[in-house]
């Protein structure tokens, strides 16, 4: 059974905490960063001396790429090349290279899987490191790294000050597409983990994982990026002159589910450190901000129809409040360290904060300012639509064919 070790926070430890991570389309959390491991003693009786110097080689190499990047990722305004190109995608294959060799470990109830301590920094728990003597929690590790890294990519991709005149048009579209398949693939990743790897887990480790590990975050992950990318699909629906008002609205109310079920994921965790209270507050302003533009476009429609002025007007009341509740806590979220900013508006962003205060003051009842919460009781109700977006299937590689001719002696697990 594999053993748990965790480290509490001490002043002068070694993670990293940014005061400033600049501008915010996409919250990325902080990245979980490898600490050394010696392969050679645990695992120097037991495999060939040229596997465990690749197992070693490959996992320095991300140990060291993950260390140099994880303050690249919150550095303001980083440059990105048109496909989101940097030192991130090279981290990213550091680690599909090790993943194929690491399953070796756990593969067929491999008798190493529990001679290593593999041990990670953590960012959105309290705890500053955890270690555990289970090759599943690093391939867990793993594989939440390289979502995140998806995350940071899909981040760098839509911020608009990366792009110049003439070229921003198409470019901008572009990085849209692009970044909604890069949601898919992060959720896909996710959605794996979750749903493959924690159970391989005994339930007293799973239990004693990092925040940044639980189920609950895991979720909140997938459900944020499959959020986001219906939040890019209907940018790009507002900027179509072909998308009607029907379609518009289901990606909003889609996008609202989203958000819903990804706060109701993490809301009671106890994420009180800056990483992990940022992700609270990320995830709550984008569920409010989404309901804002729900009801906007719901209360559009309601006019149109055979629905009575009251009720339409009654939507349309509640999506302004919903949007002056966003813009509180939008400001929380990039007020609370470390602290952030948002880009110039653009896509769902801007056309919410534009179209609801001028269209809806000529709509509307004049409500006394004292009656925020009876104005969302009131509502009508959002329709329900089936959530279109899913992840992407994702399947473990192969295990790496250095192992398929060796003769694994049957060593005894340390305790």
């Amino acid at each position: 059974m594999g053993c748990l070790l965790s480290t509490p926070e001490v002043a002068g430890g070694a993670r990293r905490r940014p005061r400033n991570i600049g501008e915010v389309v996409v919250f990325v959390p902080g990245l979980r960063i490898p600490r050394p491991l010696d392969f050679a003693q645990p695992l120097g009786d037991g495999l060939s001396k040229s596997l465990v110097e690749r197992l070693s080689a490959l996992r320095t190499r991300i140990e060291v790429m993950a260390g140099q990047e994880a303050p690249m990722t919150t550095k303001p305004r980083r440059t990105a090349t048109q496909h989101g190109g940097s030192t991130l995608t090279d981290l990213q294959q550091a680690l599909e290279d090790y993943l194929p060799v690491l399953l070796g470990l756990v593969e067929n109830g491999n008798w190493l899987k529990h001679n290593l301590r593999f041990c990670w920094i953590n960012q959105e728990d309290d705890v500053e490191e955890t270690t555990m003597s289970d090759s599943w929690y690093e391939v867990l590790s793993v594989l939440h790294l390289m979502a995140v890294l998806l995350l940071s990519q899909a981040n760098l991709l839509l911020l608009p000050n990366k792009f110049t005149s003439g070229y921003q048009s198409t470019a901008l579209e572009d990085c849209k597409r692009a970044s909604i398949d890069i949601f898919l693939k992060a959720a896909g990743y996710l959605d794996f983990a979750v749903q493959k790897v924690l159970p391989q887990l005994p339930l007293e480790l799973r239990n004693d994982l990092p925040l940044d590990l639980s189920e609950g975050v895991l979720k909140a992950l997938c459900l944020q990026a499959l959020g986001q990318g219906v939040e890019i699909q209907l940018g790009m629906a507002i900027d179509s002159i072909k998308a009607t008002l029907a379609v518009k609205r289901r990606l909003a109310c889609e996008m609202v589910k989203y958000w819903h079920q990804a706060e109701e994921y993490i809301k009671d965790l106890p994420l009180a450190n800056g990483w992990g209270e940022k992700h609270k507050l990320f995830i709550q302003w984008k569920h409010i901000e989404a309901k804002a533009i729900a009801y906007y476009l719901h209360g559009l429609i309601l006019e149109e129809g055979n629905t009575s002025a009251g009720i339409a007007a009654a939507a349309l009341q509640a999506a302004e409040e919903y949007l002056k509740e966003s813009k509180m806590a939008c400001d929380s979220f990039h007020v609370t360290l470390p602290s952030s900013r948002n880009p110039p508006p653009w896509g769902a962003s801007k056309y919410l904060a534009e179209r609801i205060p001028k269209d809806i003051s000529s709509k509307t009842i004049n409500w006394d300012s004292q009656k925020h919460e009876m104005i969302k009781q009131v509502a009508p109700a959002l329709p329900d639509f089936v959530l279109s977006l899913k992840p992407d299937e994702y399947q473990l590689p192969s295990t790496d064919p250095s192992w398929n001719d060796l003769q694994v002696q049957n060593v005894v697990p340390t305790k």
